[in-house]
């Protein structure tokens, strides 16, 4: 058994406590709700807010650990034929990036909403509302770069690849939201599949 083995249960780790980052913080009030109201939502909730930003940014780096790890993976399939892995680890930092700009917002928000103007946090509360595309970038270039490496060179399932190619296609669609939730869910799929070769190693 590699000593490593434990690793690609990071990326079950990820979605884990993605998921608790989101019931900690809670759901915010939209910008088109109104200042007043936006400025109470994070007066209010300051510290339930600012802790579910801390874990989603812990969230985010684990996510750069797993793909790390998958990333090693799929170029042991592939070796130096192909930029595939490479890509799906850029995509994933893109990914994170766009992870840790949300609880970055939310944070200042909660932090200093009783000093800001109710307009200007409705504008920062206006941007928490749309700043999804660092994240839909990241994940598309990460899945479908996984996803072709898997079906081109192996290294996973080939059932893992065609799923991980059709979450990137629907990544930048109207529908987009459904491929957050499908990778979480391939995340967590292939986080066991990984950790089942690396024990039998």
């Amino acid at each position: 058994m590699r000593k490593d083995w434990w690793v690609p249960l990071l990326g079950i780790a990820f979605v884990a406590l993605a998921i608790i980052s989101f019931a900690v913080a809670g759901e915010p009030v939209a910008a088109d709700k109104g200042a007043a109201k936006v400025v109470d939502h994070y007066v209010d909730n300051k510290d339930s807010i600012q802790a579910g930003a801390a874990l989603q940014g812990l969230a985010a780096a684990l996510l750069l650990y797993f793909v790390g790890y998958l990333s090693m993976a799929l170029r042991g399939a592939a070796g130096d034929r192909s930029m595939l892995p490479t890509l799906a680890l850029i995509g994933a930092a893109i990914m994170s990036t766009g992870i840790a700009i949300d609880a970055t917002i939310s944070f200042a928000l909660s932090e200093a909403a009783d000093d800001l103007e109710p307009a200007g946090a409705q504008a920062l509360q206006a941007l928490w509302d749309n700043d999804f595309m660092p994240m839909a970038v990241g994940l598309q270039v990460f899945l479908l770069s996984a996803g072709l490496a898997v079906l081109k060179y192996g290294g996973l399932p080939k059932w893992l690849g065609w799923i991980a190619v059709l979450l990137g296609v629907v990544a930048v669609t109207p529908v987009g939201f459904a491929a957050f939730v499908g990778g979480a869910v391939w995340v967590l799929i292939t986080s066991v599949v990984l950790t089942m070769k690396a024990r039998a190693a």
